[in-house]
């Protein structure tokens, strides 16, 4: 395996994670991972569909880091343990300051920057995709992250950004980069220019899409506009996906003219060969 970090890992402190840190640790040692990055959930003012569900997105920070070090002290001869978070971005005023102050009170080494709501709502269920084609609804995703990434910078990359097209009725059987070009290259020359990386992440395949997330084109955009940070991330919630279709993705980074996969510790990238 020429990828030997896997920068994106669930554990049961998320709210819809099946697998302990332990087990995705012992998981990732024998899958001969030399890196994991822990990147439990975080997502400030989540709209719920049920009561019984109310919190399940936000993260007990303190239990969740103490597990982490007792974790990376007990392994810390077989793989390196990495501390980070996935923060879940909306752009009102009150959740872009939860986010601010969340970010700050832990030192964290990786944070992920997604969107899992657009305007208040979810792409998962089939009600955001209702009364609209599949573009258009695409097009509102992506309107969302610019506004996000206007008003929160403080993350290391953004995660799989095209995350909207797992849950459509046609996935990304009909959707392209070039549908999109003109608001992805915004995006795209706004990390750019802040120095933020994008992540490859292969949780899309698992879920019936054709392409990771994001799609190929996007990745290849990325570097044209002059993008060099690629972090990649299996987005596993139970051990079982640790590392899923890393071998490909190294071979599509190559094929574009990556020589370098990234991962991140005390907030900067660390860059290893491919």
């Amino acid at each position: 395996m020429a990828i030997l970090a896997d920068s994106h890992v669930h554990t049961t402190f998320s709210g819809d994670g099946k697998s302990t840190m332990e087990e995705q640790i012992e998981k990732a040692i024998e899958l001969g991972l030399r890196t994991i990055t822990f990147t439990d959930h975080q997502d400030a003012d989540f709209i719920y569909q049920k009561d019984d569900e109310e919190g399940m997105f936000e993260l007990n920070a303190d239990a969740y880091l103490y597990d982490l070090l007792r974790c990376k002290a007990k392994y810390e001869d077989k793989i390196r343990v990495l501390f980070g978070v996935e923060l879940g971005l909306q752009p009102q005023r009150e959740t872009v300051k939860k986010n601010l102050i969340f970010a700050r009170e832990h030192e964290y080494d990786f944070i992920i920057a997604s969107s899992h709501l657009c305007h208040g709502m979810d792409p998962y269920f089939p009600e955001f995709f209702e009364g609209r084609s599949e573009t258009e609804a695409h097009r509102e995703y992506f309107e969302s992250i610019l506004e996000n990434i206007k008003v929160f910078s403080n993350f290391d990359v953004y995660g799989h950004l095209d995350y909207v097209v797992r849950y459509g009725p046609e996935k990304d059987n009909e959707y392209s980069y070039e549908k999109h070009a003109d608001i992805l290259d915004e995006i795209l020359r706004w990390l750019i220019e802040n120095e933020k990386g994008i992540e490859i992440n292969t949780g899309g395949p698992r879920r019936g899409l054709i392409d990771n997330n994001p799609c190929r084109r996007i990745v290849e955009r990325y570097k044209e506009l002059g993008g060099e940070i690629i972090t990649v991330g299996s987005d596993a919630h139970e051990k079982g996906d640790l590392g899923y279709h890393f071998d490909e993705v190294a071979e599509m980074l190559k094929e574009i003219g990556y020589s370098y996969y990234a991962v991140y510790e005390n907030r900067l990238p660390e860059f290893f060969r491919l």
